[in-house]
């Protein structure tokens, strides 16, 4: 087994369980690190394809604690940010992409750790989904805008979860189906996502067992620290 699968099946036990304790981990965490082993286009439609998996398996599980009428909006607003983002992941120079992405959440994540507040709305529960839709289809991180969204307006953890897993089986999905009908697809990346799926399970069932430890606090924390990194670690690899 050569590195770059060692470190492919590593970044994926690590994503996982990020993800299944949170609700948000794997996009955030995943798609920088799979930058060092793929090309730009590769590693988005890896963590995609990986991420669908993902949220299908806790789907089921986590049903009960969707809240439906915030998911509902959130899937609606975006649609209006998916086909934007098809245009960014074909055309836009994706050093450029990353440092954005990088300082806004950066910017962001200072708001949250001084205890910035978000009042929801309907329009901006549209706006967080659009900005999510777009994200998507376009680096395949659709996570920054509705952490940063829903942990401001101090959503339960649960409920954070949940509703971020759901909303990520459909963005996920409809990204990916576009991405292959306007940009293509390849057998390795197939490949590498099947040869992943053993440590994406095998994430899922740490990221159980630490989800029930965590408490609140901590699990902001955990949120801070690793905005704070993806930020930093985007910035610095598109300099």
């Amino acid at each position: 087994m050569n590195e770059d699968i060692l470190l492919l099946l590593l970044i994926v036990i690590i994503a996982s369980s990020l993800q299944t304790s949170t609700g948000y981990g794997f996009s955030i965490i995943g798609t920088p690190f799979l930058l060092i082993v793929y090309s730009f286009q590769e590693a988005v439609q890896i963590n995609i394809i990986l991420s669908i998996c993902l949220s299908a398996v806790m789907i089921f599980k986590i049903r009960s604690e969707i809240d439906r009428a915030l998911l509902k909006k959130l899937v609606k607003g975006s649609v209006i940010g998916l086909l934007p983002g098809i245009y960014i992941y074909l055309y836009i120079d994706t050093e450029m992409l990353k440092l954005a992405v990088g300082i806004i959440i950066l910017l962001l994540t200072i708001l949250l750790i001084k205890q910035y507040t978000v009042k929801r709305t309907k329009a901006k529960d549209y706006t967080a989904g659009s900005l999510s839709g777009m994200l998507t289809t376009s680096i395949g991180v659709p996570g920054p805008p509705l952490l940063l969204y829903l942990s401001g307006a101090k959503i339960n953890k649960t409920v954070l979860r949940s509703t971020t897993l759901a909303f990520y089986l459909f963005a996920y999905t409809a990204s990916l189906l576009m991405q292959i009908g306007f940009g293509g697809t390849s057998v390795e990346i197939w490949k590498s996502s099947a040869l992943a799926l053993p440590a994406l399970f095998l994430g899922v069932i740490i990221g159980q067992v630490v989800f029930k430890k965590i408490s609140q606090k901590i699990f902001l924390n955990i949120t801070y620290v690793i905005l704070i990194f993806t930020g930093v670690y985007l910035v610095v690899t598109s300099l």
